[in-house]
């Protein structure tokens, strides 16, 4: 689990460094959940390879997986926009702000909602 937050948080800083994440449309936005989309996947799969799931617990993994990230996502962007506010020098969002600010946030989000896909499987995994 540990590697696969690792890889998703150097494959956005990746996108972020070589400035494939546009910040100024919606187009960086759907990267950004695409990406997260991508680890989410990976966190599913993984878990079901590891436990030889069948096909029924594939599907279960996966749906599972999405819905913790969908739950765990606004909230970990919550707490990085509150995390890094106070080092905004007026700007007016993270993705104007820009730099390092841009990458720590970035990084920070993955990472949450990440563990956030891990938790709902967890958590399903006790009810099993």
């Amino acid at each position: 689990m540990i590697y696969i937050v690792l890889i998703a948080v150097i494959g956005i800083l990746l996108l972020q460094g070589t400035g494939a994440i546009p910040l100024d449309s919606v187009g960086g936005a759907m990267t950004v959940a695409m990406a997260v989309l991508a680890g989410t996947l990976a966190v599913a799969i993984h878990e079901a390879w590891t436990r030889k799931r069948g096909v029924l617990g594939w599907i279960v993994n996966i749906a599972v997986s999405f819905v913790g990230a969908f739950l765990i996502a606004p909230l970990g962007g919550m707490v990085m926009v509150m995390l890094l506010a106070p080092f905004m020098d007026g700007a007016s969002s993270l993705a104007s702000a820009g730099g390092p600010r841009m990458s720590i946030a970035l990084a920070g989000q993955m990472a949450i909602t990440l563990l956030g896909s891990w938790a709902a499987l967890w958590f399903v995994n006790r009810w099993r």
